[in-house]
């Protein structure tokens, strides 16, 4: 067990969700289609970055009335083209906050600082030309 996170463009949020709860596991292609649902494409995956995480939780709690009575873990939380900004900025800045947590690991910003930036290029292209670009984690 570990903490997985992903971010991947989608038309609408709850499109990743929508497209599993439905999807088939085609044997001839080696992967899960949906003859309905377009399916969302992961533009980033991370294992076990905890401060990056913490980032994404402090932008979801400000966002949420009720976040003190919710864990954030499995959480579909969108980034628009300001949050991106202000990703680029914390990232090469070295600000993200000092995150822990029992399945989280430990800091590894240096490690993933590259990958960062390359996900925020991506994100930034995807909501530049209109889709939505979501994260999410599991722990």
């Amino acid at each position: 067990m570990g903490l997985d996170m992903y971010a991947y463009v989608a038309a609408k949020q709850g499109q990743r969700d929508e497209f599993f709860e439905t999807a088939e596991y085609d044997e001839a292609v080696g992967e899960f289609v949906n003859k309905t649902v377009v399916r969302p494409h992961e533009i980033a995956y991370w294992r076990k970055h905890p401060n990056l995480h913490g980032w994404m939780e402090q932008l979801w709690r400000s966002r949420t009335p009720d976040a003190d009575k919710h864990s954030f873990n499995g959480v579909e939380l969108e980034l628009t083209w300001e949050d991106l900004m202000l990703l680029e900025q914390d990232i090469l800045s070295g600000r993200l906050p000092d995150t822990t947590g029992f399945f989280f690991g430990d800091p590894a910003d240096d490690y993933y600082q590259a990958q960062d930036l390359e996900f925020v290029r991506k994100a930034k292209a995807e909501v530049f030309v209109g889709l939505r670009v979501f994260y999410n984690s599991s722990w």
